[in-house]
């Protein structure tokens, strides 16, 4: 009997050993107010805290229902009817109501908020007009309580892609009796409020972001991970290291001259697949020398995206002759870049009708680029093909993420690294970025007739005809060139062994609810 006591004691012990998971993250987070940031070191923590009316199915990116339960859309196709679950609750037990995806999607229209997502809620009617501050009236914006657990949603126009929006987690609800009474600091673990599958429990700075389970999650019972761990790691080579000595079950920071050994790898850690993005270099258009279109399109056709990417990336990325990536079967844009030098006489020429032969008289610019081993490789690469083939003298220099991302919105810099990953899949999630009024297009660069081609594509109806605005749209873009792509993105991640849950997809979704270890 003390046998069989023992046996069952130890049983319970071992099956009550919490399921914990650790994520290299990068750099440190700039806040976890969904609002305010835009980086994907942000919103892979903030996607596990909030969660929104609808998600995408991680296997196969389908919209599926989430804290609303069912919706029906108006035969116009602007008007969204989203039915709540019952009995949504916050993390602080507190219930959760249509009310407050209002109050959250008002916030972050409102001008004080100044977020860079805003236009997220543009499609609302009078969204913009709100943001904008020509409406102060929140209440004429296209989103309402019809009661505790409806919510009415109106559009300006029929959105094809508004359902994969809405998953985003800057659409999620955010708390609002927190914010009132914390203000910017409502973020702090000791003051955060939640509604999705996991709680902010710490938050050590560039060290470590700590969440644990929810147990008022709406749907607890399914979700086996009990803790998980954001690793702020700015050292690619350091986490790699980590890795490989179990310090951290998952992470994307492989440097180059490392990345050829996993692939060789047969253990199966190494994790390949196609994600829906465009690594690129933006220019200061309001900067000395590059306020000239030539001088940007001649810098573009001077690099050889096959060999950065053959020779510096190494992680079978293509080389981006658009800015958008395509869509096969549905959106393929018109390649207006070279993949090699075979525009380099072009390049040339265009410096001189600047009035900067060989590029004489160009003042020295400058990269910057976020700390990390790979932006510093294909930033050294970059300068000397400029070097080599222009003659240009050109500085690098990099900053932390958080400083980065201040020093760009600040508006100095010259040349900045970039990448932008969809946020759905459809080619308006990376031309709104370059409209004027966006709060992400920190070029300077403003196109009336851009500005239009994107406002029809917003009102047609018709994909072909709506793709065919977006085609002309970023011909433009690319004609010009206020951003350099650079090349397509393709995802590499380790992963251990033990972790499950876990699967391809073009946006590089991970929920946290999804996983398990063991």
């Amino acid at each position: 009997m003390r046998i069989f006591l023992f046996l069952a004691t130890f049983s319970a012990l071992a099956t009550a050993v919490p399921q914990t998971l650790k994520i290299g993250n990068g750099g440190e987070p700039k806040d976890l107010d969904a609002h305010i940031v835009t980086g994907t070191p942000e919103f892979a923590i903030i996607g596990n805290l909030f969660e929104g009316l609808v998600e995408k199915d991680p296997k196969t990116l389908k919209v599926i229902p989430n804290l609303a339960s069912k919706w029906e859309v108006s035969e116009d196709g602007k008007t969204y009817t989203f039915h709540l679950r019952k009995n949504l609750v916050w993390s602080d037990g507190s219930p959760l109501t249509a009310k407050d995806f209002v109050y959250s999607w008002i916030r972050i229209l409102d001008p004080k908020t100044a977020s860079e997502f805003a236009n997220y809620a543009y499609f609302l009617v009078n969204g913009e007009a709100f943001n904008k501050g020509t409406i102060k009236d929140p209440s004429q914006v296209g989103v309402m309580a019809v009661d505790d657990n409806t919510l009415k949603v109106t559009l300006v126009n029929p959105t094809p892609y508004f359902l994969g929006l809405v998953a985003h987690a800057c659409m999620s609800p955010v708390p609002q009796k927190a914010i009132e009474k914390f203000g910017a600091k409502w973020t702090r673990p000791e003051n955060m409020v939640s509604n999705g599958p996991y709680v902010l429990v710490s938050w050590q700075t560039n060290q470590e972001i700590k969440v644990k389970k929810n147990p008022k999650y709406w749907n607890a019972k399914k979700v086996k991970l009990d803790e998980a761990s954001f690793m702020v790691v700015e050292n690619s080579d350091t986490e790699e290291k980590m890795f490989r000595t179990g310090q951290i079950d998952i992470t994307y920071e492989i440097p180059p001259e490392k990345l050829e050994n996993w692939q060789k790898d047969k253990s199966g850690a190494l994790q390949t697949f196609d994600y829906y993005g465009t690594y690129f270099y933006r220019f200061n258009t309001k900067k000395p020398g590059l306020t000239d279109k030539r001088v940007r399109r001649a810098l573009s056709l001077a690099i050889n995206r096959n060999d950065l990417v053959k020779y510096v990336t190494k992680a079978n990325q293509g080389p981006a002759l658009t800015f958008s990536p395509p869509i096969p079967g549905e959106y393929v844009p018109t390649p207006r870049l070279p993949s090699d030098l075979s525009r380099l006489a072009e390049a040339k020429k265009l410096l001189a009708e600047a009035g900067f032969p060989e590029g004489k008289g160009l003042p020295t610019f400058e990269v910057l680029y976020n700390s990390n081993a790979l932006h510093k490789k294909l930033a050294e690469a970059i300068q000397q093909m400029w070097k080599t083939n222009l003659g240009l003298n050109v500085t690098i220099h990099n900053e932390e993420w958080k400083v980065a991302l201040a020093t760009i919105k600040s508006g100095n810099y010259q040349i900045s690294r970039a990448g932008w990953i969809g946020n759905y899949i459809d080619p308006n999630t990376f031309l709104e970025l370059y409209l004027t009024q966006s709060a992400l297009n920190q070029t300077g660069w403003s196109n009336a007739q851009y500005d239009e081609l994107m406002a029809k594509a917003t009102k047609e109806k018709d994909a072909k005809a709506r793709f065919g605005f977006m085609k002309q749209a970023e011909d433009i873009l690319l004609d010009e060139m206020p951003i350099m792509p650079i090349y397509y993105y393709k995802r590499n991640c380790l992963k251990q062994k033990k972790v499950k849950g876990w699967f391809h997809n073009l946006e590089d979704l991970h929920p946290l609810k999804y996983m398990s270890v063991g």
